[in-house]
């Protein structure tokens, strides 16, 4: 479907009116694109079944520049929903998708980004079920902002919870950090550089799927730090267990061009936030089984264990430099980067 065939080149208010040009624009590119039995209804929601326990997560994302290297607003909100369902240890099956349109977006970014949805939800192996578009007046809005909920069945293996988190767990991350958020700074306007660094915005939920397969219960916690970065998730983590997180700077794989960038910016990569990355807390004496089987992977190659849960310095943590001295990572404060995801 191109704008020649649709008869138009933007979006405009007529698109959101719940009229004829509505009914269009959903016929001609969103029922036409991901057409499946629950959408092919045209009903106002969707009625599904499962069989055990369900987790669900909603998410919003507003990131600016809406296409940037390695994605765009399309296949990072179904990324990004996928991802936290798979957090829960469940295995996403459904996603609900409802589009904010601001009057003027050009047609043919819409329907780019329409097929980066498609194109991402069927890698993850999701189905889009229901969802809801609407537009709003000129410069009431930033091109396009997307909600989308996810739902999956909670893996039988998965006991995923801080209450089981215990000193001496080990601490291990699937990848390079800090990719998505330097991809975004590296085009916005006035921040521009050089560079080829793309987001990592990816799924893991097949990944997170055969830890919990192989290694069941003894992986205690899996989080994935999106804003705010390692640095915050690891805060928080740490506050509500009442323990200790010691990490140590040598082990944080950072790619080499991504540290020159945060460098140039003066960003520390620790709080930049990540879309194709996940912490995972586990049983230390399935460490290096669950680093060997992540390492096998594709989105698991630079695998890592960077920390692990200690008695010492409860509610804090502490990084070891890679020079021998220590300090004490605090929770992001403000907002390091605005309208990252």
């Amino acid at each position: 479907m191109n704008k020649e065939e649709l008869g138009f080149d933007t979006i405009n208010l007529g698109h959101g009116s719940g009229g004829l040009m509505t009914r269009d624009l959903l016929d001609k590119i969103i029922f036409k694109t991901f057409s499946n039995p629950f959408l092919d209804q045209k009903h106002d929601g969707s009625i599904v079944k499962f069989n055990g326990p369900t987790a669900i997560s909603t998410d919003s994302f507003v990131v600016s520049p809406v296409f940037f290297k390695g994605g765009n607003i399309g296949s990072l909100a179904v990324h990004g929903t996928v991802n936290d369902v798979a957090m829960c240890g469940a295995i996403p099956k459904y996603l609900t998708l409802a589009f904010i349109v601001e009057e003027g977006l050009k047609i043919e970014d819409f329907i780019a980004i329409v097929a980066s949805i498609k194109e991402a939800a069927d890698k993850c192996g999701v189905q889009i079920i229901t969802g809801d578009t609407k537009v709003v007046e000129r410069g009431k809005g930033d091109k396009i902002f997307i909600n989308t909920t996810g739902f999956g069945e909670v893996n039988p293996k998965a006991n995923i919870s801080t209450d089981n988190i215990k000193v001496g767990d080990k601490i291990i991350v699937n990848g390079f950090v800090a990719q998505h958020g330097m991809a975004i700074m590296s085009q916005r306007e006035g921040l521009e550089f050089e560079s080829t660094i793309e987001s990592d915005s990816t799924n893991l939920n097949f990944l997170v799927n055969d830890l919990i397969d192989a290694f069941g219960d003894k992986i205690h916690l899996f989080r994935d730090p999106t804003r705010g970065g390692i640095a915050s998730v690891l805060s928080e983590i740490s506050k509500d267990i009442n323990k200790g997180i010691t990490i140590h700077e040598d082990k944080i794989p950072l790619e080499k061009q991504v540290a020159a960038a945060c460098e140039i910016l003066g960003l520390d990569p620790l709080y930049v936030a990540n879309e194709g990355l996940f912490i995972a807390i586990i049983d230390s004496e399935i460490a290096d089984a669950v680093l060997e089987q992540m390492i096998k992977d594709e989105k698991g190659i630079n695998s890592a264990c960077i920390g692990e849960i200690t008695e010492v310095h409860p509610s804090k943590v502490v990084m070891h430099s890679s020079v021998g001295g220590k300090r004490i990572i605090s929770p992001l404060i403000g907002e390091q980067l605005p309208r990252i995801c």
